[in-house]
């Protein structure tokens, strides 16, 4: 596959993520319920956990510069490319089942939006880490099959086409 049609398929990714995180989200100051994961949990699929990963933090980084919503602390940008690495590790080269996706999200869920971030929006708001953490796991919970089943879905009508027709036909050059 050629690097310009990779570069092309992360741009995409990366301003799709984008607007799913700044516009089409539901945003408190310790909660953000949003479909951003899918672009990322794509381009993991499609290109693997370095690609998936620098994809995230694209997108973390220039969804700060261009439209900030508070103070930019690279925490999160750390976080974002671990959810990227996550789910390529999990999802790249593989089947597309939906427990592998489960494991994915469960761990990204846990490890990164539990802890991390929990501990990145203590540091930032100056709140006791278990204070903001019930609304975060009530948040989880609730978005965990949420996010299995989109990403399974998005997965098995669009991110099959595009494997199959614009990727896997140049593999070759």
């Amino acid at each position: 596959m050629k690097n310009t049609q990779v570069i092309t398929f992360m741009g995409l990714l990366v301003s799709m993520e984008i607007m799913l995180t700044r516009f089409f989200a539901i945003q408190t100051p310790i909660v953000r319920i949003g479909f951003g994961f899918i672009p990322i949990a794509v381009s993991a699929m499609l290109f693997g956990p370095v690609i998936g990963g620098i994809t995230a933090m694209i997108a973390d980084i220039a969804g700060m510069m261009i439209f900030p919503k508070g103070v930019y602390f690279p925490g999160f940008t750390f976080s974002a490319l671990l959810t990227g690495v996550i789910f390529g590790l999990f999802l790249y080269r593989r089947e597309k089942t939906i427990i592998r996706i489960a494991a994915a999200v469960l761990i990204i869920t846990l490890a990164v939006d539990i802890v991390l971030n929990t501990v990145w929006l203590s540091m930032i708001t100056g709140k006791g880490a278990l204070a903001i953490l019930p609304p975060r796991l009530l948040k989880s919970l609730l978005m965990l099959p949420v996010q299995v089943f989109s990403i399974h879905m998005v997965w098995r009508y669009a991110g099959r086409f595009i494997e199959s027709k614009y990727l896997l036909k140049n593999t070759g050059s």
